[in-house]
């Protein structure tokens, strides 16, 4: 092991500063004690396992305590919201698939919403349509939440619990990647509807594994709810009460562990949920534990909701996922094939060799795309981690003026200091975790 060095320099904001490189912790904290001073500022990031993301944290340690907690954010910067205003409407939803990548679907969704709010065709999506937005996007809440509570066990030595989270959570990406074409970065949800409808199979398949879903869930419960280590680790950890929600303009579970029943899809309906039977989960603790058993009750609720889809779908039968306008109905005919998705075979033969109209039509929604009445919106959904909501601006054209997005992750994340100044460093990690930010959704 290399010698240790510390060299303590004077910073007009901070006071003494202490850098220190190589050797052993414990003699450089040694070292650091004996030159007098015990505040030490580390960095915890942004390359680091327990920060979910290229997040940084400035930690500043008296001992083991923190007394005081920043968040770095940046580093995965992606112009997402600016890149928009250079493509059509259409092909925003490629980009806004990209932020929260846990989640790509609720972002799709609430993109479109907005962008049909401002057309004035929310009325006219097709039933169908809707109910499969409501079925993916119950279906990506149970994958993200996997990731959540599988990688905070992971964080806190509970490795078998990340084991059981990822194995479910390929059983979900399974069921996306047959309807969607992938497993991710969707691009599915389109202004007027959906891509295309689901392919042969796909109910019976996500009836067969919604009950290897359920045991998925019920063993994770079982090595969590009431292990006495996971509640040693998570109990009065993170703690934040309503009045901190409130001020910081958080939302999802951390605002729901505080006993507030705030759900968009029961104050603010969309897609048709005010039509669904589910239960809005809450816990009364406000720390790390109660939102560990939010999001576990929350899969069960939306294993639910994807029954009622399931059952809908049934009596509905085959129609159309996408509004009948042929001037905003774009792409048109999609199939998935060896090579991914792409315009059917059918499709290409009629408008390359029998319908010079519908050529012209196809080549010039693709290239330009529809234009969107002089207006803005805002469009909220309840994402995994809370409201997700984009405010979009027209100023006539076949592109967005403006497209800014409500990020929860970016929201819930000012919570770290709050949550962890005054505890342990180890506890640092939990309540980050309890979070559960994506900082794609934060850096956009």
């Amino acid at each position: 092991m290399a010698e240790s060095t510390i060299d303590a320099e004077i910073n007009p904001e901070e006071g003494k500063v202490f850098n220190a490189s190589g050797g052993d912790w414990a003699d450089i904290a040694e070292e650091a004690v004996t030159l007098g001073e015990e505040r030490i500022v580390v960095n915890m990031g942004p390359q680091h396992p327990s920060t979910h993301g290229v997040l940084r944290l400035i930690l500043e340690l008296d001992g083991e305590t923190v007394t005081e907690a920043r968040a770095g954010i940046g580093y995965l910067h992606t112009g997402i919201e600016k890149n928009m205003e250079f493509r059509s409407w259409t092909q925003g939803v490629t980009f806004c698939t990209r932020m929260d990548y846990l989640a790509p679907l609720y972002s799709e969704a609430a993109y479109c919403l907005g962008v049909e709010k401002l057309l004035g065709i929310t009325d006219d999506i097709p039933e169908r349509a809707s109910v499969i937005r409501v079925l993916l996007m119950e279906l990506n809440r149970v994958s993200s939440h996997l990731v959540a509570l599988g990688t905070g066990g992971m964080e806190i030595g509970a490795l078998t619990v990340m084991t059981v989270g990822f194995r479910e959570r390929e059983v979900v990406l399974h069921l996306l990647e047959l309807i969607t074409g992938l497993r991710m970065n969707h691009a599915f949800i389109r202004p007027g509807g959906l891509a295309q409808d689901l392919p042969p199979g796909a109910i019976d398949r996500i009836r067969e594994d919604i009950p290897l879903l359920r045991r998925g869930i019920a063993d994770i419960e079982k090595l969590s709810n009431e292990n006495p280590l996971v509640k040693m680790r998570l109990q009065d950890v993170g703690h934040l009460d309503l009045t901190g929600c409130m001020a910081l303009g958080l939302t999802g579970p951390v605002l729901r562990s505080t006993g507030f029943p705030h759900d968009l899809r029961k104050s603010e309906p969309y897609c048709g949920y005010e039509t669904y039977d589910f239960d809005v989960q809450t816990w009364d603790s406000s720390d790390a534990y109660g939102r560990m058993r939010i999001r576990i009750n929350e899969m069960k609720e939306s294993l639910k909701i994807v029954e009622q889809c399931l059952d809908r779908l049934a009596e509905l039968g085959p129609g159309p996922v996408m509004i009948g306008d042929k001037k905003i109905a774009w792409p048109a005919q999609l199939a998935i094939g060896g090579d991914g998705m792409g315009n059917s075979l059918d499709h290409i033969k009629e408008i390359m060799g029998t319908s010079m109209e519908a050529l012209i039509h196809h080549f010039k929604l693709v290239t330009e795309g529809f234009r969107v009445p002089v207006g803005q919106v805002y469009q909220a959904v309840e994402a995994p981690r809370g409201e997700l909501a984009v405010h979009l601006v027209s100023d006539g054209g076949t592109r967005p003026y403006r497209a800014h997005f409500r990020d929860p992750s970016f929201h819930n994340l000012q919570a770290t200091a709050a949550m962890s100044e005054g505890g342990q460093v180890a506890d640092v990690i939990v309540a980050v975790a309890s979070i559960d930010p994506v900082m794609g959704g934060v850096d956009r």
